[in-house]
């Protein structure tokens, strides 16, 4: 576009596996769609390297329209095997692969900022380019919303950091680590440096570690295993069937909503991690009360009066919904979008309170349930998404 002003119909933020999904589901509905992003950049540069996709090959697909772009399809293609647990490597060639067939011409630069310009938005480029988009889709996924726990706010990053820091967890050898959580992504950190031969320890605040996938056999009863389960594999049986339907989840009320959203996603690890912990000490039922800088360590203080002297704490403590954290949102923007707890209240389409802006992925899971918050959601997502949009403004 060589810095002119243009216009297009929509603009997608974000090429992970939700901005993909819904450029390709906008694409096929012939609705004009420009992309942009660095594909699967969080999956790569802010996962450690050696982790493993908790959720299973059929909750793993990247949703397409023509259900063509399968894991199964990659592996048929690329002559490849894919081991399961499916590595996090694998699955970034494969959302790789899935860009290189449904989004060809992403756009790999960087959005400066969206600011609404009747009757779209203005979009600016981080080279200066600027455009018009009547719609705009934030699939700008998660990493603006890393939560730290308040004791770590005033610690170095040289002592304390989050797991989406770090991509090469050998970096620690000849350290003691801390792991603060009890999720996926606590354990699976724990047992990567176990397994790297550096000393760790898990502290978390649940009385008891909570698994998923320890009863298989719950999964091979034909049709009461369907009644149970549903293939999106979010949540536990029941409320996994009740999760999958975004829009029959929705009419409950709120209370019954948030109860059940925590049933479905609280922190738990795979059941193939457990081996894999046996050995490493894992403290339960404790919470942190400080933390201080101790030299060149790091001391820690739990509810309980005792102490840890360690060398570097890593902080499994998930991320907290935010969307005026999107740094592209101008502060104009993000102040007409209406929120509960930083999550945007959005309506069919996705649609957020201002006409035109839409949310996929986990900013959408206070709006339509736990399930948007899982890669297995981005199906839901964009055919709701080109749905609405092909309904209320055609094609053209």
């Amino acid at each position: 576009m060589n810095g002119k002003s243009q216009t297009c119909h929509v603009t997608v933020i974000g090429a992970g596996p939700y901005g993909l999904s819904s450029a390709a589901y906008l694409r096929v509905a012939g609705v004009e769609t420009r992309v942009f992003g660095e594909p699967m950049a969080f999956w790569e540069n802010q996962m450690p390297v050696g982790m493993c996709l908790r959720s299973n090959w059929g909750a793993s697909h990247i949703a397409d329209p023509k259900h063509a772009l399968t894991l199964d399809e990659f592996v048929r293609q690329k002559g490849n095997h894919i081991s399961k647990p499916i590595p996090l490597n694998r699955f970034v060639d494969y959302g790789r692969w899935y860009q290189s067939q449904a989004v060809p011409n992403l756009d790999r630069r960087h959005i400066r900022s969206i600011q609404t310009d009747a009757p779209g938005f203005k979009v600016t480029m981080a080279d200066g380019e600027e455009f018009t988009s009547r719609r705009v889709v934030v699939a700008g996924g998660i990493s603006p919303f890393v939560s730290k726990p308040p004791e770590f706010a005033d610690i170095p990053c040289a002592l304390a950091s989050h797991t989406s820091e770090h991509k090469d967890l050998g970096k620690f050898k000849g350290k003691r680590v801390v792991v603060i959580g009890a999720g996926q992504s606590a354990l699976e950190s724990a047992a990567l440096f176990k397994e790297l031969g550096i000393p760790v320890e898990v502290i978390a605040r649940t009385n008891h570690l909570n698994w998923v996938g320890l009863h298989a056999r719950l999964h091979h009863l034909g049709l009461i295993s369907k009644m149970m389960y549903s293939n999106r594999d979010v949540g536990p049986a029941g409320i996994s069937r009740l999760v999958a339907a975004p829009h029959l989840f929705r009419r409950f009320p709120r209370v019954f909503q948030d109860r059940t959203a925590y049933r479905a996603i609280r922190p738990a690890g795979a059941g193939w991690l457990a081996p894999r912990i046996a050995e490493i000490p894992i403290t339960l039922g404790r919470k942190v009360v400080s933390a201080t800088v101790a030299g060149s360590q790091l001391r820690i203080r739990l509810d309980d009066g005792s102490e840890r002297l360690v060398d570097h704490a890593l902080l499994a403590t998930g991320f907290r919904v935010d969307v005026s954290r999107y740094p592209f949102l101008s502060p104009s923007l993000s102040k007409q979008v209406k929120t509960v707890n930083g999550y945007p209240v959005l309506q069919r389409g996705l649609e957020s309170s201002v006409a035109g802006l839409h949310f996929v992925g986990k900013p959408a899971a206070w709006s339509f349930g736990p399930l948007l918050g899982f890669v297995s959601g981005a199906e839901f997502a964009s055919n709701e998404l080109a749905r609405a949009i092909t309904r209320r403004n055609g094609s053209n």
